[in-house]
């Protein structure tokens, strides 16, 4: 994307889960935004998690969404056909099938913190992305996690040992209840210069007018957490 003159990029901190479709699509619409508005975005991931209790097989999408909104089985296939749609819009594919899990994503978010310490953070969420919506891959277990990890060009090996060890667990757990704490609710959630805060995938206009005014107004660089 172009970058305005003399200008630093807004800092985008993203509250998201790696099963949220609303996440990778306010992500993606984040994007299109900068990319027409010509302001520098620059984001940070960071941990939700919309199945904390699940079990861990995960559960159907279709059966989970039914018990936990009390949608029918066909709003179901409503649903994920927008989100199809959606993506389509976005270069993002949804494959979705009647055989299609959610699962807890903890160990995801511990790898991700991982990852952020070679600056691969962002390289990792999204790949994770592609491997749970668009491969249909169990992004709860290690095998997978490590696999995705390494076609990245981390360590499988230290990938593996994080996952063992747990190391980053209660790291995850302080960032999850930081972001809770100030009433993050649901996901995505993305607070721009640590000023301003949007809910949900709020569209490329929409986006691109939050950028517009936060690259017009005096601005400092605000701190990682």
């Amino acid at each position: 994307m172009s970058k305005a003159p003399n200008s630093t990029p807004i800092r985008v901190d993203i509250v998201s889960d790696v099963v949220c479709p609303w996440c990778i699509i306010g992500y993606r619409q984040l994007m299109q935004a900068a990319e027409a508005t010509g302001i520098e975005v620059e984001t940070f991931w960071h941990p939700f998690e919309l199945n904390p209790d699940m079990e861990p097989e995960g559960e159907n999408i279709r059966d989970h969404i039914m018990r936990k909104y009390g949608s029918t089985a066909e709003q179901s296939a409503v649903a994920r056909t927008r989100l199809s749609d959606l993506g389509q819009t976005l270069d993002f594919k949804f494959a979705w099938s009647e055989d299609s899990r959610i699962y807890n994503t903890f160990a995801a978010h511990q790898l991700i913190h991982w990852a952020a310490e070679t600056g691969k953070a962002q390289d990792l969420k999204l790949a994770l992305f592609d491997a749970y919506f668009t491969d249909g891959k169990d992004v709860s277990t290690p095998a997978v996690l490590v696999g995705v990890a390494a076609k990245l060009g981390l360590d499988p090996a230290e990938a593996q040992a994080v996952l063992q060890d747990g190391r980053f667990a209660e790291t995850v757990r302080e960032k999850e209840s930081f972001w809770t704490s100030r009433g993050v609710s649901g996901v995505p959630t993305m607070i721009f210069d640590a000023q301003q805060a949007t809910s949900g995938a709020q569209g490329v206009e929409a986006f691109s007018n939050v950028l517009t005014h936060l690259a017009a107004q005096p601005r400092q660089v605000p701190q990682a957490n």
